[in-house]
């Protein structure tokens, strides 16, 4: 029998900008939905650890984090 001891996804995610929008109210756009995607990580409990934040030339952005799977313990991986 096996049992998951500690678990943790590494993810990387692009915020683009919308098309057709202005090129300010595109990005703040993208910085607003990064806000509410750490906020909504908040709320659910989630632990995370962000390890880059890029930003474009385009404006756009480029996270890289480690996060709780589900709600299986992390272990070390977040420290």
């Amino acid at each position: 029998m096996k049992r998951i001891k500690a678990e943790c996804l590494e993810q990387t995610l692009h915020f683009m900008l919308k098309d057709g929008l202005e090129p300010e109210a595109a990005q703040q756009q993208v910085r607003q939905e990064y806000a509410s995607y750490k906020a909504q990580l908040e709320r659910r409990g989630t632990r995370y650890k962000i390890l880059e934040e890029n930003e474009q030339p385009d404006g756009s952005l480029i996270i890289k984090l480690k996060r709780q799977n589900n709600y299986h313990p992390v272990g070390s991986y977040l420290d």
